[in-house]
């Protein structure tokens, strides 16, 4: 039996739409903060979704589903971050502007926010005997 720990779960889910919402993600000079909308948009709206079938499972009760999906949720962040820091490091195809641009953008704390969501909806679910009273 799976036994849901929902305080952690909340947490995780308000963290992770505050991650992806309005945390900054990285810093561009001369234009200020990004978050992921501004970064890359396809990420955004498809984090967004992973997010939402999350939310759904955990609202519907589907714990199997729940447990699964937010595995997917945690390596989608891997993925998600290592494309950012890609794309950043070679944004104009070119080794001498490339170098240049990723020396001045710098990460910001919002992936902090986004993988302490990732890590308490990971680990939220556990496989357990619930107490019944």
């Amino acid at each position: 039996m799976l036994v849901l720990n929902k305080v952690n779960a909340y947490i995780g889910l308000l963290l992770a739409v505050i991650g992806y919402t309005i945390c900054p993600l990285i810093k561009v000079p001369f234009q200020g903060n990004w978050n992921l909308y501004h970064t890359d948009s396809r990420l955004f709206f498809i984090s967004l979704a992973l997010l939402a079938i999350l939310a759904l499972c955990f609202f519907v009760r589907q714990l199997s589903a729940f447990r699964k999906v937010s595995i997917v949720f945690f390596i989608w962040n891997i993925i998600m971050a290592a494309a950012v820091y890609f794309k950043s490091n070679n944004y104009f195809n070119s080794k001498f502007f490339d170098k240049i641009l990723a020396k001045t953008i710098n990460y910001q704390w919002g992936w902090i926010v986004i993988l302490v969501a990732a890590i308490l909806l990971l680990t939220c679910v556990r496989k357990g005997v619930a107490i019944k009273d």
